[in-house]
């Protein structure tokens, strides 16, 4: 893929690769008590989401290569090695373990490779568009990236970057998952709540059906009774009319 393509130009002998390894090595000796402070300093939550920069290692390091550094690193800040600040040990070695974990997943290491090489071709595309312009003003093309140390940083800075947008990206689309789950149990809660009234309803309609049936015919009885019962109403006679009778 492109990462092997890149990679096979520069050759584990590249001078920025030996100088990334030399400071990957100084940094390797820190006490435990440094090492978990730069495990545990600010933004370490997005700092750490690089699982090479955690473990202080080469992507290109083998699986050996990485078994013994966890092992070294994981010992360095154990929370029983480091019982004066078992707290802040606990959370440092869980950012190594997790770290580890995340490289034993090939598919969760090729994604950690492929952001690093994102943020270096990033880098090394914007060198070229400023070269680029630099010659069209006329002016020398040299940058500060082109010192091996700075290219290292404007790297490293790109790609936690990269690691901090993928990271706020998972979450928000964690978010709306669970909002829709949310939405969807609520949805099944409402419709569940509302066959349950409806049996309910058709339960208590049917028991009483015959207790209505029974009064509506009671009812329709009594009014029978009560017609039968009615006496005819008696009109007046007007009087008779005598007439007259002449001589």
């Amino acid at each position: 893929d492109l990462f092997c393509a890149l990679a096979s130009q520069h050759s584990r002998f590249d001078p920025l690769l030996q100088l990334v390894k030399q400071i990957e090595k100084r940094d390797s000796v820190l006490t435990s008590k440094q090492q978990i402070d730069r495990l545990l300093r600010p933004g370490s939550s997005y700092f750490n989401l690089n699982p090479f920069e955690v473990l202080q290692i080469d992507p290109e390091a083998t699986d050996e290569e990485l078994k013994k550094r966890f092992r070294a690193l994981s010992i360095l800040v154990h929370p029983d090695k480091n019982q004066d600040d078992p707290d802040r040990a606990q959370l440092a070695f869980e950012a190594v373990d997790k770290a580890y974990k995340n490289l034993l997943d090939p598919e969760q290491k090729k994604r950690a490779v492929d952001v690093i090489q994102a943020g270096r071709e990033y880098v090394e595309h914007n060198m070229k568009e400023k070269k680029k312009q630099l010659k069209k003003d006329g002016k020398p093309q040299f940058l500060e990236e082109d010192d091996p140390e700075m290219f290292r940083q404007a790297v490293y800075k790109q790609t936690m970057k990269l690691f901090a947008e993928l990271e706020i990206k998972r979450k928000e689309r964690e978010a709306k998952d669970m909002h829709e789950r949310k939405r969807a149990r609520e949805e099944e809660i409402e419709t569940a709540e509302k066959a349950k009234r409806e049996r309910e309803w058709q339960k208590n309609f049917e028991e009483t059906r015959d207790g209505r049936v029974d009064s509506w015919r009671s009812f329709q009885a009594g009014k029978s009774k009560a017609k039968k019962e009615k006496k005819p109403r008696s009109f007046l006679k007007p009087p008779k009319v005598k007439m007259e009778q002449r001589e």
